[in-house]
């Protein structure tokens, strides 16, 4: 992630910290060379070629969710592999359902409201030029049958969204231990030889 003005360093807290490239220097500033990065098919944004941390790209016009590029680091474990696999996996599953979801709304939205229109005799810019639309009670009633529809629908998302995110957070406390015993055994190497 990086600042949003030049010159400002960007701060990462300590869990961010114990997830980040080991000794990587800092990241360069957003107008730096661009590189490659983990694949994503949402936007064309791209963090520098030589950034050592995970990046927040700019949100996606079609889910509303900002894609992350994820850092591979060179000496990464596989354990480090299988949490970045999962995170990348969960964050593909979780810009699908939203690009859909909301593409969905979106259509349905204006169906409602034309046909609410038509049956008032109004078109959509049938009043002395200027736009038509319904007042917030009769969306109201549009938002309410959407929420019903998609009710099931959401039950099974969330249950799928905090069964990855369970997971994701063994993962992490899993890699943070094995950086720890890493480091502890290296050190016993170097101070038991």
């Amino acid at each position: 992630m990086a600042a949003g003005r030049p010159g400002a360093r960007a701060l990462r807290p300590p869990l961010c910290r114990a997830f980040g490239g080991r000794g990587c220097p800092p990241a360069p500033e957003r107008g730096a060379e661009r590189g490659d990065a983990a694949p994503s098919g949402v936007s064309g944004f791209r963090p520098p070629r030589k950034s050592c941390h995970d990046w927040i790209g700019p949100p996606d016009k079609y889910s509303n969710l900002r894609p992350v590029h994820f850092y591979i680091p060179e000496n990464e474990s596989p354990l480090e592999r299988k949490l970045r696999e999962l995170r990348q996996e969960t964050q593909e599953w979780n810009q699908q359902f939203w690009a859909s979801q909301n593409g969905t709304f979106r259509k349905e939205k204006e169906e409602f409201i034309h046909s609410r229109l038509r049956a008032k005799g109004l078109g959509p810019g049938a009043v002395c030029g200027q736009k038509a639309t319904l007042n917030a009670e009769e969306m109201a009633d549009f938002y309410k049958e959407f929420l019903s529809k998609n009710f099931q629908k959401h039950v099974y998302y969330n249950r799928d969204w905090y069964r990855r995110n369970f997971t994701i957070t063994f993962l992490m406390g899993k890699v943070v231990l094995e950086r720890i015993w890493n480091k502890l055994r290296w050190k016993q190497r170097t101070t038991g030889s």
